[in-house]
């Protein structure tokens, strides 16, 4: 902990009149078990906190053992004095000027902005980059409590009116409204029941496309099938909305729908899963009886819209790449045979491309850090954008017709930096600059590799304080995620600042299942080959500690959804190699996860314990069905939120239940469960510091931090 942070908890200390004592051992609320027992594949499976899956909105037994458990944490959490001043440090340092990247739209530039301890971010305009920007909507104002978040936007090209969603408590549901730009004014427009979906205006602005689900009877919790294209007209209800394309002989079909640039076809990109596999259709909306046309008709590969020529589509893909290139396909000539490489696979990773300035703009991934690389239209390399460091790019929107676009570039210790790209000169100029109260100078970051059980060699991020000794003595924070082509790069986070601040040591692991090194990379951390991530983190910890960065006592490993899982899965694989665990909204139900909202789109990299050697793989892993009678865990706080629609509440719940009846150690084994919250998204800022200074005062305590 750093000398400053020391004294105001000393202080704190002395003020309170504080006397240290041994902890005593927490007693539990015992927790109900059932008689339910599912068979797979003829195996029998015991499941005895079923009823822990029950929505707590609709179930007073489950809402009563959340405010049961809860009270059980916080009561552990509030006997930690660091815990104030933590809380007090992560404050001063998130009260600091965000900036999102502008874009441009109509002819006016749109930004977010916070001015540091804003619940949500505040969207501004400017006509001009010369003028006074202006509030054009404000979601503090949404909700007394901070809440209820934006969840998108989309701007007619005449830029008369924004299409805006509003999210409530974390939801992945969300309500589309309109507001016109001039005035102010919102609509009486109003359309519900979309989710993982943005409208896409025709060029006349008279309306737009979008795609969405029929009324849930179960809105938290029910699976999401049957959604629907349709168009909306502004001024009418949604009642009357025209629908456009339906599959109802494929329910699980999900559609996003994008109107070209010139306002001549929308494309229709189809998925089914997670994995980033479509199928194409398009729409000539210059023949008002126009009909669907196929292009890409299976699922074998991703085929991601990039923009068009006329007839002539550019296509993000890896068909015959599995780090991906770009094609042309002409829908004159539609066959795969004529099908024509512009730009080509390189040894590094292509994550997305956007077509702005008459260019291609590609971003790479060079060992899992952002490389932006310009091309011509018909794919000549052009030039690399230099960028200020080791770090992550992102931003370079617009149209084909801009002469400028916009990027923020960030680093583990470079707070977000907005620059202004010349597509005429080729220079970035550095446009804003966030100031947070902290020298970069203080800090070490660097990569290294290591082997994992297999042998592959791995990539991690290290950081930490100069100077740092490498006595083993170090508390380290281990951070994963590996699963659904997620790769994570460098980034600044106030959170892990005032983490290393503390003394403490970041490690972020670059796991398979990740999207660092294209598909391959992936695919070696899906299905059967899960255990290959979890083998990646263990060998990321004992790495750590063979080369005296920490020890075991010391170690706390840390990952939120599908890292949550990696979390869960690793402690209960090996309980004896950390000293600390933080799953944070885990799929901890390998068995049921498919069962529920948005987890059937998984199955692409779980697999799904319907087939029979994947029920296998799943069962052996599953962190719920893997706890263990008389195992000592290591000290463990799961949280979640109650009102999280995308891996459900339940999954936390039944993990934390078990994991508390059979812990034979003395550790203590919580879950901290946020109330108007979900799975992360929208989440306000007063909330997100709360939930770090637990996180970070149970740390202090249980990894006995000096």
């Amino acid at each position: 902990m750093n000398r400053a942070l020391l004294l105001a908890v000393t202080v704190f200390l002395i003020g309170k009149g504080f006397v240290m004592a041994a902890e005593p051992r927490i007693e539990y609320s015992k927790t109900k078990t059932v008689n339910h027992v599912d068979e797979y594949h003829g195996v029998k499976v015991e499941d005895p906190y079923r009823w822990l899956e029950d929505d707590v909105r609709k179930s007073k037994d489950v809402a009563d053992w959340v405010e049961a458990k809860n009270k059980e944490t916080f009561g552990f959490l509030e006997k930690i004095p660091q815990r104030e001043a933590i809380k007090k440090r992560l404050t001063e340092l998130w009260d600091f000027e965000r900036f999102g990247a502008p874009s441009k739209h109509g002819g006016r530039y749109y930004y977010s902005y916070n001015s540091g301890l804003q619940n949500q971010d505040v969207l501004y305009v400017q006509d001009s980059l010369k003028t006074p920007a202006r509030v054009l909507m404000d979601p503090n104002t949404f909700s007394k409590d901070g809440t209820v978040a934006l969840a998108g936007t989309s701007f007619s090209d005449d830029g008369k009116y924004v299409a805006y969603g509003v999210a409530e408590a974390g939801s992945d549901w969300a309500k589309w409204k309109i507001m016109e730009i001039a005035t102010g004014k919102t609509l009486d427009d109003e359309l519900k029941w979309i989710k993982f979906n943005s409208p896409s205006w025709t060029q006349d602005g008279k309306g737009f496309f979008y795609a969405r689900y029929p009324e849930p009877t179960a809105e938290f919790q029910g699976l999401n099938l049957n959604q629907k294209v349709y168009f909306h007209r502004v001024g009418t209800p949604q009642a009357e909305d025209e629908l456009i394309y339906e599959r109802p002989d494929e329910p699980k079909w999900g559609f996003g729908s994008e109107v070209t640039e010139d306002g001549n076809y929308l494309i229709v990109t189809i998925w089914k899963g997670t994995d980033d596999k479509y199928r194409v259709i398009y729409k000539d909306l210059t023949k008002p009886d126009s009909k669907p046309v196929d292009l890409v008709s299976t699922f074998d590969n991703e085929m991601t819209f990039i923009g068009n020529e006329g007839p002539v589509f550019f296509f993000q893909t890896d068909l015959n790449a599995t780090r991906r290139r770009v094609i042309a396909v002409d829908t004159r000539k539609p066959e795969p045979a004529n099908w024509k490489e512009l730009i080509p696979q390189t040894a590094e990773t292509l994550k997305s491309v956007s077509l702005v300035g008459q260019s291609f703009v590609a971003n790479y991934l060079k060992d899992a850090k952002t490389q932006i690389v310009m091309h011509s239209l018909d794919g000549a390399r052009i030039r690399e954008v230099e960028l200020p460091g080791i770090g992550t790019a992102s931003g370079f929107g617009g149209k084909k017709t801009d002469a400028e676009t916009f990027y923020s570039f960030t680093s583990f210790a470079t707070p977000p930096t907005v620059f202004r790209y010349d597509f005429s000169t080729g220079r970035s100029t550095l446009f804003r600059q966030a100031k947070v109260k902290f020298n970069p100078a203080d800090f070490e970051v660097k990569q290294v590799f290591y082997k994992s059980k297999d042998g592959t060699r791995v990539p991690m991020f290290l950081v930490h304080k100069q100077g740092l000794k490498l006595d083993g003595q170090n508390p380290t924070l281990l951070y994963g995620y590996g699963g659904f082509t997620i790769a994570l790069t460098p980034a600044f986070s106030i959170s892990r600042l005032a983490w290393v601040e503390m003394g403490g040591v970041l490690a972020v692991a670059n796991l398979r299942g990740g999207g660092e090194y294209g598909e391959d990379w992936h695919q070696g951390g899906t299905k059967l080959n899960k255990q290959n991530v979890f083998d990646d983190f263990i060998s990321a910890a004992e790495w750590l500690i063979s080369s005296k960065y920490t020890s075991t006592p010391k170690l706390a490993i840390q990952g939120g959804s599908n890292g949550g899982l990696l979390v869960g899965a690793c402690m209960t694989q090996r309980p004896d190699l950390f000293g600390a665990c933080l799953p944070a909204v885990g799929v901890m139900d390998m068995l049921r996860f498919h069962k529920f909202t948005a987890g059937r789109f998984w199955v692409d990299d779980y697999g799904s314990a319907d087939n029979a050697d994947e029920f296998q793989a799943l069962l052996k892993y599953s962190p719920y069905h893997n706890i263990k009678p008389g195992t000592k865990f290591p000290a463990t706080m799961v949280t979640t939120a109650d009102t999280d629609d995308r891996v459900v509440p339940g999954h936390s719940f039944k993990f934390a239940a078990r994991l508390q009846a059979l812990q034979s150690g003395d550790a203590p084994t919580l879950i901290r469960i946020e109330t108007r919250a979900g799975h992360g998204a929208g989440k306000p800022t007063a909330k997100i510091i709360e939930e770090v200074a637990d996180l970070w005062g149970f740390l202090v305590k249980v990894l006995d931090m000096k």
